[in-house]
């Protein structure tokens, strides 16, 4: 990780740092991006959740997260597949808003191998549940017998609004398809 007192000034440096960052934030279980902020388009108007990003692929620009495939997430990314991801480091004082649109894979080969890896862990526990996030817990009620609801979601990301939170000043840059640029913090 970058020290504070570092302070990358060329764009190119920048985006490298970026990506190289999301990188260790899958290695690192205590790395400020490790989990973010998802946000999409509810019918309600705009929803948020924490997620856990699980891959990070620089080459092709993707952000891997699993997600449980019954979520209110899933319907909402399936109705309009734009998302924003929001990352805060506050170690290397850097804010991340990564927008794109966002693939959702519920069966198929790139689901039933990350499944295969993951099946035997504690973390396999909350595609399990017979009961739907979000749904009414009903003390006592019969439960149906569970199945796996285990689901992959590919950011593609189209764009990286950065930001710097720095004692000297802070900074801001944007990186997407028209180029690198810096912006007003």
């Amino acid at each position: 990780m970058l020290e504070k007192v570092q302070r990358l000034v060329d764009l190119d440096a920048i985006e490298s740092e970026v990506w190289r960052e999301l990188v260790q934030s899958v290695r690192e279980r205590d790395h400020g991006w490790r989990r973010c902020v998802l946000a999409t388009s509810g019918t309600e108007g705009a929803d948020a959740r924490l997620v856990v990003l699980r891959e990070v692929d620089p080459e092709t620009r993707e952000l891997v997260i699993y997600t449980d495939t019954r979520s209110p997430k899933v319907a909402q990314l399936q109705r309009d597949r734009r998302a924003t991801l929001v990352c805060w480091s506050a170690a290397l004082g850097w804010q991340l808003r990564l927008r794109g649109e966002v693939e959702v894979a519920c069966d198929g080969l790139q689901v039933t191998s990350r499944w295969a890896t993951i099946k035997h862990r504690p973390a396999a526990q909350d595609y399990l549940s017979p009961l739907a996030p979000g749904s009414e817990w009903v003390a006592g009620g019969k439960v149906d017998h569970p199945r796996e609801h285990f689901g992959v979601m590919t950011l593609q990301v189209q764009s990286i609004d950065w930001l710097e939170v720095h004692a000297l000043g802070h900074r801001r840059a944007m990186f997407d398809a028209r180029g690198r640029r810096w912006l007003a913090p």
